[in-house]
């Protein structure tokens, strides 16, 4: 019997990470092909006439069918009935059709054809989305960001189920071993998403000199394919391993309709639902708006034609330093030797230096904020092992509150008064983006185990499917907000650099205010009635 448990593959370190690899590389390409616009928002003005008005519109449909179709509902309910294997094949497809439909939206072939002519023809209203005000078109919308918007809606809905199908994964092949490591090292990667997609968007969009916007879709399309292989790659693996242990295959919990009265009555859950919703509201859509906002506050002067500073080669450098930077310090985590955890962690630090000095002499706006997630991947585990064993949720999500809202308004208020200051603004923007990565991280640590806390043990399953529910309707609402206020408040304005963004980012900043709030009123209701979100997981 021994003997048998000894060859299954989850018995074999090199196996449980391979298959952690496949599926945590599958969240890295969807988060790239997430934000595969952002970085590039003014060429989208510049060749495809998208004012913020319907770049907002068609950022935000991403979620528009988890959120008003209940797509994300259904997916928990496949996830159950079919299991984890289904699932991640399922969802990787369906984000390549998405993917796909998105990328042929903004090519030179559907301009002038007769596809955009129907989108410009319709979709102008849709009845009872328009009256309740919630329709993801509107008359006078580009027809290819319609087109896109259905695209990246289709790519939401197997984005939404591929983040529940991973976590299911992880648990299963992880179960009694390195787990926290194995979700930290998921979550590491997938954040290096986000810088990979603001370093290499521009890059293939400029690439060779001339601009294609449709070639920066089509790098996330090829990811998204690889990542395709990936998932039927791990689908023979985990069914490998089915039958070398003779279970059944791991399933998750479904949403129940009955499960709902209990959670919605505990104050817990509303206090968590929202305190999600108003964070992540303030960080996603941001994401999406950042690269455009650091154009416009930033005195950015591109190098000379000649320079290194200026070939393609050097982004390949910088990517590399990157992803030195988060490798090292991500691994200086887990160091038993305080010689060798001190010395990856200067290490690190050293190469997040070059990185920046790099960024700076490039000029470039996407290659600052891709700083964004290296500090978070740096201190995830850090964070997380304190809450573990120390405690101090409620505490963490208030101080991840303050600094949020400490980041948006210095990008307000401080970071436009070093316009015209070559270096100090770039330096106020590599440290306002730090901390705030390393305030993203604060609620993952916090917030996440604290639900158990909050909820009954039976409908835990149920509580997580509604909060992400809840919590799409932000990632939905807030983008196309940005926009519209951003339109709003520059009128006229045609210069895709020359934007005012002060309104959008003080409306970011009062959800950070709401969040304190919150916070103050779940660290009162766990003192009064002894819920323990101060107390550590590990006892």
């Amino acid at each position: 019997m021994t003997e048998a448990i000894q060859k299954t593959l989850r018995d074999s370190a090199a196996m449980r990470w391979t298959a952690l690899t496949l599926l945590a590389f599958a969240m890295f390409c969807s988060y790239i092909f997430m934000d595969i616009l952002s970085p590039i928002k003014d060429l989208m003005q510049e060749t495809r006439d998208w004012d913020s008005t319907a770049f907002g519109t068609m950022q935000g449909s991403e979620v528009f069918l988890n959120v008003f179709v209940f797509f994300l509902i259904f997916a928990g309910i496949i996830l159950d009935k079919m299991g984890v294997r289904f699932t991640a094949i399922l969802s990787a497809a369906v984000m390549l059709v998405g993917a796909v439909i998105k990328w042929y939206a903004v090519t030179e072939s559907f301009m002038g054809s007769g596809l955009e002519t129907w989108f410009t023809n319709n979709l102008n209203y849709i009845p009872i989305f328009d009256e309740l005000g919630v329709s993801p078109f509107y008359q006078g919308m580009p027809a290819s960001a319609k087109f896109a918007a259905c695209g990246f809606m289709i790519f939401g809905c197997g984005c939404e189920m591929a983040g529940i199908t991973v976590s299911r994964g992880i648990v299963k092949w992880f179960k009694g071993r390195e787990m926290a490591l194995a979700m930290g090292s998921e979550m590491a990667l997938a954040r290096l998403g986000v810088a990979t997609c603001m370093i290499f968007s521009p890059f293939f969009a400029k690439l060779g000199g001339s601009v294609s916007v449709s070639r920066s879709v089509a790098f996330g399309v090829v990811l998204m394919c690889i990542a395709l292989i990936m998932t039927i790659v791990y689908f023979f693996m985990d069914k490998k391993l089915d039958s070398q242990t003779g279970e059944a295959e791991e399933k998750d919990d479904p949403f129940r309709i009955k499960d709902l009265g209990q959670i919605l009555t505990s104050s817990g859950f509303w206090l968590v639902a929202l305190l999600c919703v108003l964070y992540y509201s303030a960080i996603f859509p941001f994401q999406k708006y950042a690269v455009n906002m650091l154009q416009c506050n930033l005195t950015l002067t591109a190098p000379a034609a000649d320079s290194y500073w200026a070939t393609e080669s050097v982004t390949i450098v910088q990517y590399v330093i990157m992803l030195v930077v988060a490798a090292a310090g991500f691994a200086s985590n887990f160091q038993k030797k305080k010689s060798r955890q001190y010395g990856l962690l200067a290490f690190s630090i050293l190469a997040l230096i070059t990185y920046c000095y790099m960024g700076y002499m490039r000029q470039s706006a996407e290659s600052i904020f891709a700083v964004f997630p290296l500090l978070a991947v740096l201190i995830t585990p850090i964070l997380g092992s304190y809450v573990d064993h120390k405690g101090k949720a409620a505490s963490m999500l208030i101080l991840g509150s303050l600094l949020l809202i400490a980041c948006h308004l210095t990008f307000a208020f401080i970071l436009p008064m070093f316009k015209g200051n070559a270096v100090g603004g770039i330096v106020i923007a590599y440290a306002t983006i730090l901390v705030l990565g390393s305030s993203f991280s604060l609620v993952p640590a916090s917030l996440w185990p604290s639900v158990p806390k909050l909820v009954d043990a039976k409908v835990i399953g149920s509580a997580y499917a509604l909060i992400f529910w809840i919590q799409n309707i932000g990632l939905w609402l807030f983008p196309l907000l940005i926009g519209k206020v951003l339109d709003a408040t520059n009128p006229g304005v045609t210069d895709p650099t020359k934007f005012d963004y002060t309104a959008p980012l003080v409306m970011l900043a009062c959800l950070g205010v709401a969040a304190l709030l919150l916070g103050f009123v779940l660290k009162a209701v766990d003192k009064k009635k002894g819920i323990g979100l101060e107390e550590p997981n590990i006892k």
